[in-house]
């Protein structure tokens, strides 16, 4: 994959990327603490990171697929997607580059419509996450299945901007956010986990905000 890490939220918040020590944590007045990860900075803006340019989507060839270790793989256009019933979530999202934002509402479908329908293996432990250009990030399927976790494609009452991920994208708020990739296309499950294109970089296998688990 070739491409470049988005700046833009640079030029926004500075603070997004990481520019201050490692144990601060910037809350605003009237936030209870115990919701911000240690050595992370509140923000109201969502700033936007990713690498590689932001796909064009045509939704009439576009599909969402599960396969791998399941009892029933799964093929779904993107209006048969959207007839799946919807789920509502209200969340904070935490950043691996150390930004925080609170108070978010995405709205898709719940991860466990998806899970019903495929009936994962015994043998199943874990989740590639696939999408465009290529890109895949992996989640234990523990994870995966925790009721907080669905498939989002809209944001605090809109369609999700296409560089926050349109058409879709996975939303797992327990996890730093990478985990939630943008622009999802399927979920492979396996036996033994395997790492995403971060994870090839460095970052950690699972992800934890709150035990700081950024790198390996």
């Amino acid at each position: 994959m070739t491409g470049r890490l988005d700046r833009r939220a640079a030029e926004e918040n500075p603070l997004a990327f990481g520019f201050f020590h490692r144990e601060r944590k910037d809350i605003p007045e009237g936030i209870d603490e115990s919701r911000v990860p240690p050595g992370q900075v509140v923000t109201p803006k969502w700033p936007v990171l990713h690498y590689g340019g932001v796909p064009r989507v045509d939704l009439k060839t576009w599909e969402f697929r599960a396969f791998g270790l399941v009892g029933q793989p799964l093929r779904l256009t993107w209006e048969e997607f959207r007839q799946l019933p919807r789920a509502t979530l209200r969340c904070d999202i935490h950043c691996v580059t150390r930004w925080s934002r609170l108070d978010n509402t995405f709205e898709g479908v719940g991860i466990q419509e998806i899970l019903e329908r495929v009936r994962p293996d015994p043998n199943a432990k874990y989740v590639l996450v696939h999408a465009e250009n290529g890109f895949t990030s992996n989640v234990p399927l523990d994870d995966l299945r925790q009721p907080n976790v669905l498939l989002a494609d809209t944001h605090d009452g809109s369609p999700l901007a296409p560089d926050h991920g349109w058409p879709l994208r996975l939303g797992g708020p327990h996890l730093y956010f990478w985990k939630s990739s943008k622009w999802v296309r399927g979920f492979e499950f396996l036996a033994e986990d395997r790492p995403g294109f971060w994870e090839q970089y460095g970052y950690h296998m699972r992800g934890d905000p709150w035990s700081e688990e950024r790198y390996s």
